[in-house]
């Protein structure tokens, strides 16, 4: 009797068509776009950031980063990036990159790092939060607990959350998830079906298992806006305010204009609608403010706007931007080009546990100024000048109005900074012409 024996073969490529489920579709939509972060900080032994001599020891850090601009930038949490000096980031590809802290912002835990590329990058694909369904399905994926490019599925299980995380630290209208989300995803993707980014991971429920949280898109982009703003980064200006457009229309709406800036010379109006820049299409602020930030004072930018559901084109040249929060005659800005703000003495002395009684936070530094040419960054403290402390903007003027000033040059100055154990110093020289 013979027998007939059947050898089954799978169709090259064919067969696990079935397996590739909306999920599957939705990570590999992703993950190009999507970076683990890691770095080194300082810490005291009670794990705040050690400052003034401090007995510090350094500890590994992670975290997950999602790629904007095809030009390299990228955002994150704060807390992933505060006080790393060497910030590494790893592509989906496995090209590693030592990237720069461009901006952040402490209150929402915010940050933006950028890595110099050759060729452009893959950038996540962003959709609306707003409309986001209790029960939707959605998919974290980050660096967790050190494993990269980890995915985790569940629910959206809640909106608008209240988090307290630490005495310092507390978050407002969070999306609550039980997709697991795990030490290190901190700063990647919460994605919808679509494999669209609909939230930035942020935080845990210590000793709670299924409660995660993630920041929804729509509030942090309004934030990531303004840490790419070009006004911040480049120090020109366009003079929009603009907000999102309805549900499904394409572009941002012009909310206010700036008096006599580029914006105003050039004809938009409050309720225009700004639909590309340089034929490059607008859908957010974020938008406006990334296809601007590689152009120069005096620079023509061709605009698409509607008016009254009118096509218009105009050309908008941007120009310097006024200085922020400084008032002209302001010695501290003028000479310095620093832009300083006070810290609460409660906050000064949980950040930095040392001698000094208190300082003054840099918030900007103008470029090319004698402060940048000393490497003064924005988020270092200012406590001292020559021998006196800086606890307040008046002491700094006084030392700057001194009739002596001149013999007091270079000036001596002191600073704290977060990812250094030691007070830091260097030397300040204004020239004669910068005095009036």
């Amino acid at each position: 009797m013979l027998c007939v024996v059947w050898q089954l073969q799978s169709a090259p490529g064919g067969e696990i068509e079935h397996r590739r489920s909306p999920i599957v579709v939705a990570v590999e939509r992703a993950r190009p776009a999507i970076v683990n972060i890691h770095g080194e900080k300082t810490v005291t032994s009670e794990g705040k950031t050690a400052g003034g001599g401090d007995v510090a020891r350094r500890v590994n850090g992670m975290g997950t980063g999602v790629i904007l601009d095809p030009r390299g930038y990228i955002v994150t949490n704060y807390h992933v990036v505060e006080g790393v000096k060497k910030i590494t980031v790893t592509t989906a590809d496995r090209q590693s990159y030592v990237a720069e802290l461009v901006s952040h912002d402490a209150q929402t835990d915010l940050a933006v790092i950028k890595i110099d590329v050759r060729e452009a990058l893959p950038v996540i694909a962003i959709g609306a939060s707003y409309d986001l369904m209790p029960g939707e399905t959605v998919v974290a994926v980050g660096n967790a607990f050190g494993y990269e490019h980890t995915v985790t599925q569940g629910i959206v299980s809640a909106l608008h959350r209240t988090v307290q995380v630490s005495d310092a630290q507390s978050y407002e209208d969070l999306i609550q998830t039980d997709a697991s989300i795990n030490p290190g995803n901190s700063g990647g993707p919460l994605l919808n079906i679509d494999g669209e980014m609909i939230g930035i991971n942020v935080a845990v429920r210590a000793g709670a298992q299924g409660i995660g949280f993630a920041i929804p898109t729509d509030k942090a982009l309004v934030t990531v806006a303004d840490l790419l703003s070009i006004r911040r980064l480049k120090h020109t200006w366009h003079g929009v305010v603009a907000r999102p457009a309805e549900a499904d229309a394409q572009g941002v709406v012009v909310e206010s204009v700036d008096p006599d800036s580029p914006a105003a010379k050039a004809g938009i109006k409050p309720g225009d609608v700004i639909k590309s820049v340089d034929e490059q299409s607008v859908a957010r602020a974020l938008d406006l403010e990334r296809l601007l930030l590689e152009r120069r004072e005096g620079d023509e930018i061709g605009i698409k706007i509607g008016r009254d559901e009118e096509p218009l084109a105009v050309d908008l040249v941007l120009a310097a931007a006024p200085q922020l929060q400084q008032e002209p005659a302001d010695p501290v800005w003028d000479l310095l080009g620093l832009e300083l703000q006070p810290i609460p003495n409660k906050q000064f002395q949980r950040q930095f546990r040392t001698r000094y009684r208190g300082g003054l936070t840099v918030t900007d530094v103008r470029s090319e100024s004698p402060a940048a040419k000393q490497g003064i960054r924005p988020g270092d403290v200012l406590v001292g000048m020559h021998i006196w402390e800086t606890i307040s903007l008046e002491n700094v003027r006084y030392v700057l109005n001194r009739p002596d000033f001149a013999s007091l040059e270079p000036l001596k100055f002191y600073i704290l900074r977060e990812n250094e154990p030691q007070t830091l110093y260097g030397f300040l020289t204004v020239s004669s012409n910068q005095r009036r």
